[in-house]
């Protein structure tokens, strides 16, 4: 008797792939949402404080340069400092250690803990970086101008660009608005690099030995869980103090106790300690901080060469450039390659267009743009005003481009923003994360079994009533 040939086996499904921009986990969509309901207010009060900067300095030019360069502070700890310089090397270490506390979630506790879900928005910053770094190298050699601003054109602004997206109404969904947010938090990271490496000068290795000192003290007593404000405020604003007179920007001190904090949650904890001092800290950075350091550094004068010549002096064109046309194509182009070497296709509901359209968004590149110029053309008054005018105007014209991409596609992102609030159920839960809950389903039958009993009575009265209609008088 012949034994019978065993059947082939059958080719095993390629996994499949996955997917680019797809839907947040609930967690993270959940931080997410409360983090860019802060921006948001943020970035309206940012907006006006600019706004009111810009009045100011073209109405009462000279009162607006009094107030900034009006100096306080303990001269003997070498903290004599002008009003502006406190805004932006004080204020604006609040935001950045915001940013740090950001990051080090993202990168433990939040989606970007996956290497590979990592990659896509770290690749996308990159390009978003380098692009417009060498768009203006290219502009500024072929004009002939100064190279020395090559950074300013490679950060974005995300309260900003938050403001932009509440004042045209569109309601992005969660994917976009988290994927502009990681953005920028890595844009931050690599800026913070960029100016601790490129606009360090003299270092006073006293100072930089006792700020490294400060900051191991930092770590250890978050390691040994001391608790308590009055310890680590005075202890962050000696390492602040020291970490400015070593010659360093101080804002790196603000990164770096941002990333020593935990951001893992332990058993029987609703927030990790960094989750909840991010919590405290950012409405003050996103309220205060920034407007505030806005106000004292996007008054410009509009008057004159600052305007008229932006297009026309290479460093300025420049920096147009890079933020318009350089992040659009740099964060676009790296997040199509990014896609196409981990073979990961696009979420169904979102197209190419809209990933360019937030990649024009991310050219707002207003904050750090603007301190990032203050220290390119540090000594040269002139220069800095009309860089300062060439990042409100490049920065001016990636919103008004953004809006116009986003609102061709308003009606689709409305419908997959109300998709992703819709909550039938009322657990308090979106139904799109309770697809694979039996208790979802149940509570769901119930309620349409409720309807059904409603519907079915309403009928019985509806048919009654006709009937009494048509009954001979």
């Amino acid at each position: 008797m012949d034994t019978p040939t065993p059947a082939p086996p059958s080719p095993t499904p390629p996994p499949p792939r996955r997917s680019l921009l797809g839907r947040l986990s609930l967690p993270e969509r959940t931080y997410l949402a409360e983090a860019l309901r802060t921006e948001t207010v943020g970035g309206v009060i940012l907006l006006v404080a600019a706004v009111a900067a810009l009045v100011w300095a073209n109405t009462f030019p000279a009162g607006y340069a009094s107030a900034g360069d009006f100096h306080f502070g303990p001269a003997a700890l070498g903290l004599d400092l002008s009003v502006a310089h406190w805004a932006a090397d004080g204020l604006l270490a609040v935001f950045f250690f915001v940013a740090g506390v950001e990051l080090k979630r993202e990168l433990v506790a939040g989606d970007l803990r996956d290497p590979r879900a990592a990659a896509l928005p770290v690749v996308a910053a990159l390009c978003g970086m380098a692009v417009p770094a060498l768009v203006y190298a290219f502009t500024a050699t072929v004009g002939g101008g100064s190279l020395d601003g090559w950074a300013v054109p490679t950060a974005t602004d995300i309260a900003f660009a938050l403001a932009v997206l509440a004042v045209i109404g569109t309601s992005l969904p969660s994917a976009l608005r988290a994927f502009l947010l990681t953005l920028a938090v890595v844009d931050d990271l690599f800026a913070i690099l960029i100016i601790a490496v490129f606009f360090t000068d003299d270092l006073d290795f006293l100072a930089l030995g006792g700020a490294a000192l400060g900051l191991v003290v930092f770590f250890l007593l978050l390691r040994f869980e001391v608790r308590g404000w009055y310890v680590y405020v005075p202890l962050a604003l000696v390492v602040w103090g020291l970490m400015y007179n070593s010659g360093v920007h101080a804002t790196i001190a603000g990164v770096a106790m941002g990333l020593m904090l935990r951001c893992t949650r332990r058993e029987g904890e609703a927030h990790s300690p960094g989750e909840r001092i991010e919590h405290l800290v950012r409405p003050l950075s996103a309220g205060v901080a920034v407007p505030l350091f806005a106000l004292f550094s996007a008054g410009v004068s509009l008057k004159g060469e600052a305007l008229a010549g932006v297009f026309t002096r290479p460093e300025t064109l420049g920096v147009v450039l890079g933020l318009v046309v350089g992040k659009a194509v740099g964060i676009f182009g790296g997040t199509y390659l990014a896609a196409r070497f981990t073979k990961a296709e696009l979420n169904e509901d979102l197209a190419w267009a809209d990933v360019f359209a937030v990649a024009s968004l991310a050219g707002i590149g207003f904050t750090v743009s603007l301190l990032i110029g203050e220290l390119a053309f540090e000594g040269d008054p002139a220069m800095v005003n009309e860089i300062k005018a060439a990042v409100l105007l490049g920065s001016l014209i990636a919103a008004v481009l953004a809006g116009v991409l986003l609102k061709l596609r308003v009606r689709t992102y409305r419908a997959l923003y109300e998709a992703e609030e819709r909550d039938d159920d009322a657990s308090g839960v979106p139904d799109v994360y309770e697809q694979d809950d039996p208790e979802y389903h149940l509570r769901m039958a119930a309620i349409h079994e409720r309807k059904a009993a409603e519907h079915r009575r309403l009928a019985e009265r509806a048919g009654a009533a006709r009937n009494n209609r048509d009954s001979p008088a």
